[in-house]
């Protein structure tokens, strides 16, 4: 399968290219970057291996004869590349964030008429994916629970779509559960945010920390207890098996899908009946 990756000269993008270059079955044809236009990749971001020099027009995907494309640019930038890809009849795996519903409907219409498909996913992590599917799981059985994020002193965006995710998911699980959390007492907020962001009725707090990946922990409670769920990545190479993942799983997608979970059951259901 013939890969490009779009925002390839940043840190995540060449880690991507990095892993899709290591693996037997995958082939890297294009690295796109306006920033770095012109300049070869293994010079630019110390990866070997490709042969490639970084263009800076989107168009590379399509003369490279890409089958899928790995985007892990900007939410801005992302949306009409996506659009590009889909009507280029080309597939895609998203690891941006902050897309809106409306914006992710669009791109189901448009991937869906191309016959191909797009995974968009908050995080790659299958420590991350499992630990929000744990958090679903635990949600019905306690009264309170909140997200508390971490990530590098350079991230642009608050709260990390990883907690916006679990946050609605848990609510989301208490509802289908017949209750919801209980409310937030607060009456009297000292400054500004003490209390951190509300989404969907679950408290969400976020860290900028230098030295830091990315981590979260969802804590509940209930009556004489509580639970802590929590997900470290000390590297971003934690997100590279799960993204290759999705590379080799986006055949079987059309139109948007939300998350790997779908490809990670796929893959439990076949060890299951392996016996595994």
């Amino acid at each position: 399968m013939k890969v490009a990756v779009l925002g390839a000269g940043g840190k995540m993008g060449s880690t991507v290219a990095q892993t899709v270059i290591a693996q037997p079955d995958l082939k890297l044809v294009a690295v796109v970057d306006p920033r770095l236009s012109g300049i070869e990749f293994e010079h630019a971001t110390g990866v070997s291996g490709s042969g490639l020099s970084i263009s800076g027009d989107i168009s590379e995907i399509v003369r490279s004869g890409a089958d899928v494309v790995v985007d892990f640019t900007t939410a801005a930038s992302a949306f009409e590349n996506l659009k590009y890809c889909a009507s280029h009849g080309i597939s895609a795996v998203v690891g941006t964030t902050g897309l809106d519903q409306t914006k992710m409907d669009e791109l189901d219409r448009a991937f869906i008429d191309a016959d191909r498909g797009c995974i968009v996913a908050a995080n790659f992590a299958i420590g991350a994916i499992l630990m929000m599917r744990f958090a679903e799981i635990a949600a019905g059985f306690f009264e309170t629970a909140e997200v508390l994020e971490m990530h590098h002193e350079t991230k642009i965006d608050a709260p990390s779509g990883t907690a916006i995710a679990t946050a609605r998911r848990i609510a989301s699980a208490k509802l289908v559960g017949g209750s919801s959390f209980l409310p937030d007492s607060t009456e009297n907020s000292l400054f500004e945010g003490a209390r951190g962001a509300d989404v969907d009725g679950v408290r969400v707090h976020s860290m900028r920390i230098r030295g830091a990946i990315a981590h979260q922990e969802v804590v509940f409670g209930t009556m004489g207890q509580s639970l802590s769920i929590r997900h470290d990545s000390y590297d971003r190479s934690s997100f590279m098996p799960g993204l290759i993942i999705a590379i080799r799983g986006i055949q079987s997608v059309r139109g948007v899908m939300a998350g790997i979970d779908r490809l990670i059951d796929d893959r439990l259901s076949i060890r299951s009946e392996r016996g595994e």
